[in-house]
């Protein structure tokens, strides 16, 4: 059974920062493509970021991002934890949402949209003051 715990979540003021993890539990990041996602009350859950495998050979791990959090955070993984993290700076008042990792089994395929992952964790609030 595959599991994906997140946590870092919390109260920051806006131009802070925070770090999401998430531990991956019944499957191996190697073969798992991961992202994370967010739902802000009343709004649907969106697309904030995924990384991906370069190709077989290479393995080089490729992000990507949402236009509103580029430049300010950062995904990436811990082959060894079997963590996925998500670094937040310069927080904004409109990044307050709940966040949730995502994993699918297509690790060299980008995916953008909630209905491509297979498993998701529980959510962790981030709130950002003004």
């Amino acid at each position: 059974q595959v599991q994906l715990v997140e946590s870092g979540g919390g109260l920051v003021q806006a131009g802070g920062s925070l770090r999401l993890s998430c531990v991956v539990s019944g499957r191996t990041l190697s073969n798992t493509g991961m992202g994370w996602f967010r739902q802000a009350p009343g709004k649907e859950r969106t697309f904030v970021a995924a990384i991906r495998l370069s190709d077989i050979f290479r393995r080089d791990i490729l992000p990507t991002y949402a236009d509103s959090v580029m430049g300010r955070f950062a995904i990436s993984k811990d082959s060894a934890k079997n963590t996925v993290y998500l670094q937040m700076n310069s927080l904004k008042p409109e990044d307050t949402a709940v966040y949730y990792c995502a994993g699918h089994t297509s690790p060299y395929s980008l995916k953008r949209e909630k209905f491509e992952y297979d498993y998701w964790g529980q959510g962790t609030q981030v709130t950002v003051s003004s």
